[in-house]
């Protein structure tokens, strides 16, 4: 792929986008990316019912924050005519004719095909109809929708992920591609679009590898050359469990709000089911550059959720202080503390989120922790414990004291100081924290 690839996204805002909605995203944005090319973001919204413009902007902002930026963004609720124009063409030739059956005439075929050991594909009926025997369909108050007549032959492709591709065109049914209330289904509208947009490359789920067939034989009866296909394999949760069921709590602005940061999330998905290791990148071109859609398995994809925090605490704790300067400044650290403040909390969070707790005890102290045991002991560490303001030295300097005086040493001596002042058993370099500490503790 020299030349620059044409791709596209093309997701129906009938709701949030989720991490399945995700990694075909990001699979034809690098290969656009990676070729100079182009990468078209497509709202398929003939479903005018399902279709929301608040899951548009939704899918759009999601995408925005994850630096996935699109060249251009097309609407299929404004290329109906276009629509009914290709749809006329193909009736012209032939390709498109007019059925009646009802959704229980049509399973009572399936059921009778079954029973005598027949693949369920419809027999063509509507072939047969005669322009008097729709008008008496019509006269009984049937609606006629339209069908896409299959050459029966095998419809091959060499797919960038699954390899070479055979299906036998006679083992599927002549696609429904305009409902009888005149409704463009997708396989249609999505194979006039690629046509019409110049797209070359297609990365989508395996389980559209049979619209893919379908729509080869559309775009050659419309004119067209179909561009090339690579059909991902679809996510399963983490022990192999259909994700389907979960995908709702799975959309980008649920990991979102739970601190999930974009480097951390396009680092998993754009290597999750390669024969390539998961590692974080650090920015988007070192995603591009290392990017290879041949290196995807056809295997189903285990996807845990949880899998994303490593990497989130990975980000972070990488980033330096002018990144995150104004969300510490919103906490209310003073100015003079501030960086101090990130150095000592950076390396104890996974999410940013979690500088709020940290910021907390500093600002207002801990309810310290204190074992009945160690109860006296604590008691006579805090009357040698200098005034503030503390510096990096007061540790040291303190535990020397107390030790000196208690005959304690080790972590018999430093835990339950630890624990005194902060309510924590581990955390950053005591010596780190001393000075950021507001209060003494009461005890």
């Amino acid at each position: 792929m020299t030349a620059p690839t044409v791709t596209r996204f093309a997701p129906s805002p009938t709701g949030y986008i989720h991490v399945g909605n995700l990694r075909t995203a990001l699979m034809n944005w690098v290969i656009a990316r990676k070729s100079g090319g182009t990468f078209i973001l497509r709202l398929d919204d003939t479903d005018q019912e399902r279709s929301k413009q608040e899951y548009a902007d939704a899918l759009m902002a999601d995408l925005d924050w994850l630096g996935l930026h699109w060249d251009r963004v097309e609407k299929q609720s404004l290329r109906m005519d276009r629509y009914r124009e290709a749809a006329e063409d193909l009736k012209a030739k032939g390709r498109f004719y007019e059925v009646f059956e009802t959704p229980v005439e049509l399973d009572l075929k399936r059921k009778k095909q079954l029973n005598m050991g027949k693949p369920p594909v419809y027999d063509r009926a509507g072939l047969a109809l005669s322009d008097a025997d729709k008008d008496r369909m019509r006269a009984q108050g049937r609606d006629g929708y339209w069908r896409f007549l299959l050459n029966q032959n095998r419809i091959e492709w060499a797919d960038g992920i699954l390899g070479p591709i055979s299906i036998d065109a006679a083992s599927v049914s002549d696609p429904v591609l305009i409902r009888a209330d005149g409704q463009v289904l997708y396989t249609f509208a999505s194979s006039v679009d690629d046509i019409d947009m110049g797209v070359t490359f297609i990365v989508r789920g395996a389980d559209h590898v049979t619209n893919t067939a379908t729509q080869i034989q559309i775009m050659q009866a419309m004119g067209g050359t179909p561009p090339s296909f690579a059909h991902h394999s679809l996510l399963t949760g983490a022990k192999g469990e259909e994700l389907s069921k979960r995908l709702g709590t799975l959309s980008l602005r649920d990991l979102r709000a739970r601190g999930v940061e974009p480097m951390a999330l396009l680092s998993l998905m754009a290597r999750l089911g390669s024969s390539k290791p998961v590692e974080l990148a650090a920015n988007h071109q070192e995603l591009i550059d290392g990017f290879d859609v041949g290196s995807f398995g056809a295997a189903p994809t285990k996807f845990d959720a949880e899998d994303l925090f490593p990497l989130t605490r990975q980000y972070v704790q990488g980033l330096p202080f002018a990144t995150v300067q104004a969300r510490i400044d919103a906490l209310g650290v003073p100015v003079d503390r501030a960086e101090a403040f990130w150095e000592v909390a950076r390396g104890n969070i996974t999410v940013l989120a979690d500088l709020e707790g940290w910021w907390r005890l500093f600002r207002d102290g801990a309810e310290p922790l204190v074992d009945e045991a160690d109860r006296d002991f604590v008691a006579q560490a805090m009357t040698l414990l200098p005034p503030q303001p503390w510096t990096k030295a007061t540790w040291g300097e303190w535990t020397a004291t107390v030790k000196a005086a208690t005959g304690r040493k080790g972590k018999d001596l430093f835990r339950p100081l630890r624990r005194a002042l902060t309510g924590l058993d581990a955390g950053p370099e005591m010596a780190d924290v001393m000075p950021l500490l507001a209060r003494k503790p009461q005890q």
